[in-house]
C-alpha cells in the first residue's frame, strides 16, 4: 500500500502544531504519496488568531471541505493509511469515540480505524475530565494514538518552534516517517 496521510486541523488551541507538521511533511514528500488536508471553520478562526496570518492558504497541499463526504479517504478503498488530527479538539476526540460521522474528519477517522489504520490525535486541551480521560480510553482501544502535545525539554529547545518541534517530530515518528532528530542517548 501506498503511503497516504491526510491532516485534519480542528479548532483547539494550537495551530503553530498544524504548521510546522506541515512544513516538516513538505520537505518528507518522498516518503509518501498524497498528503492531504481537512481545516474546520474554527481552525481557520484559531489560526488567524494565533498565528495572525491565513498562511495555510498558500500550502501547496490538497484541502478539503469539511462536508466533502467524497474525498478519498472518506472510504476506506481510498486507502490512506495515517491520519493525524492536529490540534484534535475534545469535541472531535468525543464524536469519534462515539462513533459520530456527521462531517469528514469524524468520517475519515471512523474509516481509519476500521480499516485498522494508523489515528494519531494531538489533543491539547488541559487538563482532562473525566469524558475526556475516557474517551481517549475509547479510541485507544479502537486501536487509535493519543499523543498529547506535550513537549519535551532535553533537547534544550530554546524557541517556541523548537518546543513545538519536539511534538511535531514524536508525532512523525509515530506515523512511522524516518526524520532526523533528537534521540535520548545519542
Amino acid at each position: 500500500m501506498e503511503n497516504k496521510i491526510v491532516i485534519c486541523i480542528t479548532g483547539a488551541s494550537g495551530s503553530v502544531y498544524a504548521r510546522v507538521l506541515m512544513d516538516k511533511l513538505l520537505t518528507l514528500n518522498k516518503q509518501y504519496t498524497a498528503l492531504s488536508v481537512v481545516m474546520t471553520n474554527n481552525a481557520r478562526d484559531v489560526w488567524q488568531t494565533e498565528l495572525g496570518n491565513d498562511d495555510y492558504k498558500k500550502y501547496p497541499l490538497q484541502f478539503y471541505d469539511q462536508t466533502d463526504f467524497m474525498a478519498p479517504f472518506a472510504s476506506g478503498s481510498g486507502q490512506y493509511n495515517t491520519m493525524i488530527i492536529v490540534p484534535c479538539s475534545m469535541g472531535t476526540l468525543g464524536r469519534i469515540a462515539g462513533g459520530i460521522s456527521n462531517d469528514l474528519i469524524t468520517r475519515a477517522a471512523d474509516v481509519i480505524l476500521k480499516e485498522r489504520r494508523k489515528l494519531i490525535c494531538v489533543v491539547r486541551d488541559t487538563p482532562y475530565n473525566l469524558i475526556h480521560i475516557r474517551n481517549m480510553e475509547t479510541i485507544t482501544l479502537a486501536g487509535g494514538i493519543i499523543c498529547p502535545a506535550t513537549p519535551s525539554f532535553y533537547s534544550k529547545p530554546s524557541t517556541i518552534e523548537e518546543l513545538v518541534t519536539t511534538v511535531v517530530d514524536r508525532v512523525l515518528d509515530l506515523a512511522g516517517l524516518d526524520i532526523n532528530t533528537f534521540r535520548w542517548g545519542k
